[in-house]
Order: structure tokens, then sequence, then C-alpha cells
């Protein structure tokens, strides 16, 4: 199993508890929560493999994204009381699928031969993709829109792994890094309420 895959598929189980624990706090029934798994899960995914012509997409073709999506969806509805005790953890197993789908969609945009700026951008659009379309699903403003340095964490993220692959350093290492560097950016940035500037009006 390559290191790409791995990625992808770590990071499809912990953003699929993501979308599930947020279906549970809404009280959704079994079928909405794994909707929900699904959809945080591999909307990122599934625009990145479009984008870059890797048709059909991973999730679509590979049968162990859509298992792990409904494994961490029937974890979360089963022993939601257990996942809730953690500390943040809608927030944490957020962060940590926006770590892991950043470096992973920027490594395969980088094997796809893209431009290493496009590439990057690409990896940020995987990370943030399925957590936008939850949100929406669950008529919220998006956290990409609104939160502490989300998408920038992502961004940053899959910067690391370009510039590793320029640098030629072990793939292993740059996405072990980038995504490091973004967990801890994200988990940072909601610690001590980091966000970039903020549009300004005047009422009257």
């Amino acid at each position: 199993m390559t290191t790409l895959l791995v990625l992808d598929l770590v990071g499809t189980f912990v953003f699929a508890l993501a979308g599930a624990t947020a279906g549970v706090r809404r009280r959704l029934d079994i079928f909405g929560v794994l909707v929900l798994s699904l959809v945080t899960a591999s909307a990122g995914g599934i625009a990145r493999d479009l984008l870059i012509g890797a048709v059909p997409p991973a999730a679509l073709a590979d049968w162990r994204y859509f298992a792990a999506a409904m494994l961490a969806g029937v974890i979360t509805f089963l022993w939601y009381p257990t996942i809730e005790r953690l500390r943040t953890p809608v927030r944490m197993f957020d962060a940590a699928g926006l770590a892991l789908f950043a470096v992973a969609g920027a490594e395969k945009s980088l094997d796809f031969g893209l431009h290493p700026l496009m590439a990057a951008l690409l990896g940020m659009l995987t990370g943030i993709g399925g957590g936008m379309l939850r949100d929406i699903l669950l008529a919220e403003v998006p956290a990409v829109l609104r939160s502490d340095l989300y998408a920038v964490a992502a961004l940053a993220g899959a910067g690391v792994v370009v510039a590793g692959d320029a640098l030629h350093w072990s793939s292993n290492v740059s996405a072990l890094a980038g995504a490091v560097l973004c967990f801890v950016l994200r988990m940072l940035a909601i610690r001590f309420d980091w966000h970039l500037p903020r549009a300004w009006s005047r009422r009257r």
C-alpha cells in the first residue's frame, strides 16, 4: 500500500468521524449520519481527482474509501458518548482530516505533473471541500469562510509538500512535515482564536 493511499484512507476515516459527529450533534438519523460521513470524507478528493483528470475518482473506484467512511459513521453513531468525551472532538478530527487530505492532495497533484503552485492550491481544495459541503448540508456558513486559519492551514501543509518535492526530500518526510504543520496551525488557531483580517464596514 503506497504512502499516498494510506494518507487518503486515514484522512477519509478521520474526516468521516468529523462529519458523523456533527450529524449526531444535530440529531440526524442513521442514514443522515452516514451521508454526512461519506460527503465529508469524499467531496474534496472527488473534486481534486476530477480537476486533474484522475477518473473515475479514487473515492468511487476503490471500495476501501466507502468502507472507511461507513465504518467511521457507524462507530460514531453507536459510540458517540465515548467520542464526545474526547476534548473538542469535531474540531480535532476535522483538523486531522484537513492535514492528511491537504498533503495527499498536493502529492497526487504533483504526481500528475501539475505546476507546484496549482498542486498546493489543489491540496488545499482537497482538505476544505468535504467540510464545506458538510456545513452546507447542515445549513451553516462553511467554516472555511469564517473560521480561524482553516484554508490557510491547509495551504501551508500543502506548501510544505510542494517545497519538499522541489528540494528532493523523501515523500514520507515532506508529507509528515506538512501534515504536522497544518494540524498544529489549525489547533493553535482554535486555541488562541487566530483569524485573518475581516472585512470592515461602517454602519449608519
